[in-house]
C-alpha cells in the first residue's frame, strides 16, 4: 500500500472532558502543565507535544480508559506517585514492565493517565 500523497504529521493529543473549568485545574493545577490558550478548547504545551482538552459533545459517552493514554515520563516514579498522591490524585500501584516501571492514574472524567519510568 503505497503512501503517496498523503502526507501526515502529528496535530495533537486531545481528550473529550465534561467539565471544562475543573479539568484545566486538573492539568494546570496539579500536574502542572502550562495552558498556552483558550477558547473553544483548552490548550497545553508539554515538553512541545500539544495536549488539548476538548468539550465532550452533548449525549457522547466518554470512554474512560479506553484506548489512548497521556503517558508522562518521570525519573522516579515513586517520588512522583508520592506527589500525585499528596494533591488527592489516586494512583494504581507500581508495576514492572518490559523495559520499566508504571503506575496509572485519571483525570476528573475518568481519562486514563500514566506515569512511566523508563529501566
Amino acid at each position: 500500500m503505497s503512501n503517496q500523497g498523503l502526507k501526515l504529521s502529528f496535530d495533537a493529543v486531545y481528550y473529550h472532558v465534561n467539565d471544562m473549568e475543573k479539568s484545566i485545574a486538573f492539568y494546570r493545577d496539579i500536574l502542572g502543565f502550562h495552558l498556552t490558550s483558550r477558547d473553544y478548547v483548552a490548550r497545553f504545551d508539554i515538553d512541545g507535544v500539544l495536549f488539548e482538552l476538548v468539550p465532550n459533545p452533548a449525549g457522547n459517552a466518554l470512554p474512560g480508559n479506553g484506548n489512548a493514554r497521556l503517558s508522562l515520563g518521570v525519573t522516579d516514579i515513586r517520588e512522583a506517585t508520592r506527589e500525585l498522591e499528596s494533591r488527592g490524585v489516586a494512583t494504581s500501584p507500581i508495576k514492572s514492565e518490559p523495559g520499566g516501571l508504571l503506575s496509572y492514574f485519571k483525570d476528573p472524567d475518568g481519562n486514563e493517565l500514566c506515569l512511566w519510568q523508563y529501566a
